[in-house]
C-alpha cells in the first residue's frame, strides 16, 4: 500500500508539504512554510502534522522558502534524515535558509523592543542555528540520474526552469509512481532551460497557481522599460519588492538588455539584499542550466547578469543611507511578498512621495500587504504605523517564474504516459478548482484538488 498525505499546498499556494508512505518508508516531498494570510502562517507554529522521528528523508523540488522553508523548524522539533535536492538548490538553500531564519529573529527583536506583538516575549519559528543545524543533512543530487534512496526506492529529478536548480520528482515506490510537478517554470523565457516532461506513473501533482491565467503577449522587458523611464523621468525612484532567488536575476537580465539598448537612462540599479547577491553568484557558477542563449552571452566574454551602475548593498546602514538618496534609481529588494525584510523600511520612506513608483514582478497571496497595495488601497499598515499611499503601484505579471494555464497544459501533455488521476495543488482554492476541470478534460483523467491534510491511496 501506497499513501499520500498532503501537509500543505492543498487550498493554497504555499506551504509545499507531502508526505508520502509504502514500501516500509516514510519520505516527505517538500518542507514549505506558509506564507500569505494569517490563517495558513500561524499553521506554521502547529505542531508537525506527522512523527518527525519516522521520516526517512526528504526530496526537495526547489530552494524557494514556500518549499523548503519548514526544514529548520522541523529539525529543531525531531527531523533526523537526509534532505536530497540538486546542487543549485543545495547551494541556494545554504542562503536561503539562514536568511529566513535571520530575518525572523530580527523581526521578533524588532516586535519585542516596540512592544508591537501578541507574544511575550515573541520569539522566532526557528534560529539561524537551527537552518544551519538541518544544512547538515542535506545531499546533492544529479539531474536525470535515477537514484536508489532505499532498496526499491528511486527517485528522477529533471528540470522545470523554474528557478536554477528547480526540478520536478518522479518517485518510484512500494510498485508505485508519482510525479511531483514542483514548481512548473516557463517557456521560452531568458537564463534558464525550459521544463522537461517526466514520467506521470499512477499519479501527478501539478501545481496551478496561475492554472486560469494566459500570460499577454506585452513583452516583461518592454514593461519594464516603460515603467523606469517614466518613473526616472519624475526624478522617482522604482522601488520592486522581488524574490531574491530566480526574480531578481531574471530583473539584472532584462535591466542588462535595456541599458545596452539604450532605452533606459543609465541611472543606479541598486540590489539590497544580501542574499540576492550570493543567488546571483550561484546562478553564476551553475551554467549547466542555462539555455543556449545565456550560454550564447557567456561565450562572447560578457556575462547575462552584469551591467553599468549596478550594486549590490549588503550592510543594514547601507541599506538605511538608500533612503536619504533623493534622484532616479532602481532598487530591487527582498522580500517578494512583503512579508519582512528590508524592503518594508524602503516601503514605508518611499510610498508616500508621487514620484515614485512601487512595482509588483511576482505573486501576490491573498491578505498579504502586496495584495492590499494592488486593491487601491489609500494606506498600508507598516511596523504598527499607518501610511499614506502616493507612490504608482504597478505589476508586470509577465515576470512570474511560474506557467500559465496554456504553459502547464503543454507540459502536462508533453509528459510521457498519463497517470491514473491528477492532484491540482499549489493555488488558490478557486483557480485549482477551475484548473482541476481544466487539466482533467484535456487528459481525460480524473482531477481533483485535495483538501489539507487529506490523505489518498495511490
Amino acid at each position: 500500500m501506497v499513501s499520500i498525505k498532503f501537509l500543505g499546498a492543498a487550498g493554497t499556494v504555499t506551504g509545499s508539504k507531502y508526505l508520502v508512505r509504502g514500501a516500509g518508508k516514510c519520505l516527505l516531498i517538500d518542507c514549505g512554510l506558509f506564507q500569505g494570510e494569517r490563517s495558513w502562517r500561524e499553521k506554521n507554529w502547529d505542531s508537525p502534522p506527522c512523527d518527525l522521528a519516522e521520516v526517512d528523508a526528504v526530496l526537495l523540488t526547489h530552494a524557494h522558502i514556500d518549499h523548503t522553508g519548514m526544514l529548520p523548524r522541523f529539525s529543531r522539533l525531531g527531523l533526523r534524515c537526509p534532505v536530497y535536492c540538486t546542487k543549485p538548490t543545495l547551494d541556494l538553500s545554504k542562503l536561503v535558509l539562514p536568511d529566513s531564519a535571520h530575518l525572523q529573529e530580527e523581526e521578533a527583536e524588532y516586535r519585542g523592543e516596540r512592544g508591537k506583538s501578541r507574544h511575550h516575549p515573541p520569539l522566532p519559528l526557528y534560529t539561524v542555528e537551527d537552518a544551519e543545524t538541518v544544512l547538515r543533512y542535506f545531499r546533492s543530487v544529479a539531474v536525470h540520474e535515477r537514484i536508489e534512496l532505499f532498496p526499491g526506492i528511486f527517485a528522477t529529478w529533471r528540470r522545470m526552469g523554474h528557478i536554477i536548480g528547480a526540478c520536478s520528482i518522479s518517485l518510484e515506490i512500494g510498485g508505485r509512481c508519482i510525479g511531483f510537478s514542483g514548481d512548473v517554470g516557463r517557456y521560452a523565457v531568458p537564463i534558464l532551460k525550459d521544463p522537461e516532461p517526466l514520467d506521470c506513473g499512477d499519479l501527478l501533482l501539478i501545481e496551478s497557481t496561475y492554472g486560469t491565467t494566459e500570460q499577454h503577449e506585452t513583452s516583461p522587458r518592454d514593461e519594464l522599460g516603460k515603467i523606469v523611464s517614466e518613473t526616472a523621468q519624475r526624478g522617482g525612484v522604482v522601488l520592486i519588492p522581488s524574490f531574491a532567488v530566480g526574480r531578481t536575476q531574471l530583473l539584472l537580465y532584462y535591466l542588462r538588455e535595456l541599458k545596452e539598448a539604450h532605452r533606459i537612462p543609465d541611472i543606479p540599479i541598486i540590489i539590497d539584499s544580501p542574499m540576492a547577491a550570493d543567488a546571483t553568484q550561484v546562478y553564476q557558477s551553475n551554467p549547466a542550466d542555462y539555455d543556449d542563449e545565456a550560454l550564447g552571452i557567456l561565450k562572447r566574454g560578457q556575462h547575462p547578469f552584469s551591467l553599468p551602475k549596478l550594486g549590490f548593498v549588503q550592510s543594514r546602514d547601507e541599506s538605511i543611507r538608500l533612503n536619504k538618496i533623493d534622484q532616479p534609481m532602481v532598487v530591487i529588494s527582498a522580500s517578494g511578498m512583503l512579508t519582512g525584510g528590508r524592503i518594508l523600511h524602503h516601503l514605508r520612506n518611499r510610498v508616500g512621495d508621487p514620484r515614485n513608483t512601487v512595482l509588483f514582478v511576482g505573486y501576490q497571496p491573498p491578505g498579504s500587504r502586496g495584495a492590499w497595495l494592488k486593491s487601491g488601497a489609500q494606506t498600508l499598515r507598516i511596523f504598527g504605523q499607518e501610511y499614506a499611499i502616493r507612490a504608482k503601484v504597478k505589476e508586470i505579471s509577465g515576470l512570474s517564474a511560474h506557467a500559465d494555464k496554456c504553459e502547464l497544459l503543454r507540459w502536462a501533455k508533453s509528459c510521457r504516459g498519463r497517470p491514473s488521476k491528477i492532484a491540482v495543488v499549489h493555488g488558490e482554492p478557486e483557480v485549482a478548482n477551475i484548473f482541476a476541470k481544466t487539466i482533467g478534460d484535456a487528459l481525460g483523467v480524473s482531477a481533483r484538488v485535495p483538501a489539507y491534510l487529506e490523505q489518498w491511496d495511490v
